[in-house]
């Protein structure tokens, strides 16, 4: 997986967030819909905090202090409080959002699959080693 899979996964959540709140209105109602959405944007921006606080701890300059206690600052407290009250809300269905959540994680690893079954790894190491070879 190279350093855009993240970005990609997110995208792609977006996407399929817009066509759950259109389509599942109709279908579902608004109410419901609502709530997966609702989970779906909670689960995509865990995941993005979740890859700054990585990006900031995990670098070969050595450890980003300050962003690292300002994502985590917003990640822990803010972030899973939010959680907390919108799972224990009246307005929400709970097992709705618990089903947004884990759409951002289907859609990563039907990704993975999704490019493991391609070869795009394979594809993309092979063209990174034939354009070295042209260096």
């Amino acid at each position: 997986m190279d350093i855009g899979f993240i970005a990609r996964t997110i995208k792609t959540a977006a996407a399929l967030g817009l066509l759950i709140i259109i389509f599942g209105s109709y279908y579902y109602g608004f109410q419901a819909s609502l709530s997966v959405f609702t989970g779906l944007v909670w689960g995509m921006v865990n995941l993005y905090f979740l890859e700054k606080l990585i990006r900031s701890a995990l670098r070969p300059d050595g450890v980003d202090k300050t962003t690292a206690l300002v994502v985590m600052f917003i990640k822990f407290p803010l972030l899973y409080a939010s959680g907390y009250f919108m799972v224990t809300s009246e307005y929400f269905d709970a097992i709705l959002l618990l089903i947004g959540f884990s759409v951002v994680l289907l859609v990563m690893v039907l990704k993975a699959v999704g490019r493991t079954i391609l070869k795009l790894d394979n594809m993309d190491m092979s063209n990174r080693k034939e354009s070295l070879k042209s260096v």
